[in-house]
C-alpha cells in the first residue's frame, strides 16, 4: 500500500505544472473566469481608492476645493470619507455574483474534463491531487484576475477624481494606501476564486473513473 501511495502521489511542483498547462489549454474558459474575477475587484478597488484620495486631500485642501468635493456628493463623516451603505451594498453583491460566475464557469470546467480526471484516476491519482490541480487553477486565476481587477480600479479612480476636483487628487495620491489595497484586493480574488472552486472540486475528485471516461 505504501509503494502505491508513493508511485500516485506526485510532489507539488509537478502538479503546478499540470495545472498550469491544463489552464493554458483551455485559455478561452480561464479567461471567462479571470473576467468575471477582474470586473468585480475592479470595482472594489475603485471604491476604495476613492474615498483613500479623497481623505489624502481633504486636509490640505482650501475652502473652495473642500466645498467642491462635498457638492460632488461625497458624505464626510467626523473628519473621514468612508463607504457609504449603498456601496458597501453594491460591493457585496458584484462579488456574490463573481463567486456565483466562478461556480458555472468551473462546473463547466469539470464537465469539459472528465476524460482527463478519468484518466488520472485510472492511473491512481488520488481524489486530494484532482483537488490540488482545482485549487492551483484558482490561485492562478485569483492572482492575476484581483491585480489586474485592483489595477484598473485604482487608474479609474485617479482619473475620474482628477476630472472632477483637479491636479489636487494626484498631488496627494497616498501611494501606501493604493499599495495597500493592491495587495488586499489580490488577496480578495484569490479567496473568492478558491471559494468558487470547492464544491468544482470536490465534485470533479469523487468522479468515477469508469463514468468518467465513458463521458463523450
Amino acid at each position: 500500500m505504501n509503494n502505491a501511495q508513493r508511485q500516485v502521489v506526485l510532489p507539488w511542483g509537478q502538479v503546478i505544472k499540470i495545472s498550469f498547462n491544463s489552464m493554458r489549454v483551455r485559455l478561452f474558459r480561464s479567461l471567462i473566469t479571470t473576467l468575471t474575477l477582474t470586473l468585480a475587484i475592479a470595482f472594489v478597488a475603485y471604491v476604495w481608492s476613492g474615498y483613500d484620495m479623497l481623505n489624502g486631500v481633504w486636509p490640505n485642501a482650501d475652502a473652495s476645493l473642500q466645498e467642491e468635493i462635498v457638492s460632488s456628493g461625497y458624505e464626510l463623516t467626523d473628519g473621514h470619507f468612508g463607504s457609504s451603505p449603498k456601496d458597501r451594498w453594491l460591493a457585496i453583491l458584484s462579488l456574490l455574483v463573481c463567486v456565483v460566475g466562478i461556480v458555472n464557469a468551473q462546473l463547466m470546467a469539470v464537465t469539459e474534463r472528465f476524460r482527463e480526471i478519468g484518466t488520472f484516476k485510472c492511473l491512481g491519482a488520488l481524489n486530494s491531487f484532482v483537488v490540488r490541480i482545482f485549487v492551483l487553477e484558482a490561485v492562478y486565476q485569483g492572482l492575476f484576475g484581483g491585480f489586474t481587477g485592483a489595477l484598473l480600479g485604482i487608474v479609474i479612480a485617479t482619473v475620474s477624481l482628477t476630472f472632477k476636483i483637479g491636479w489636487a487628487v494626484l498631488l496627494s495620491w497616498p501611494i501606501l494606501g493604493m499599495l495597500f489595497n493592491l495587495i488586499v484586493a489580490s488577496l480578495l480574488a484569490v479567496l473568492l476564486s478558491l471559494i468558487g472552486v470547492i464544491y468544482p472540486a470536490l465534485v470533479a475528485a469523487r468522479m468515477q473513473p469508469a463514468v468518467a471516461l465513458r463521458a463523450e
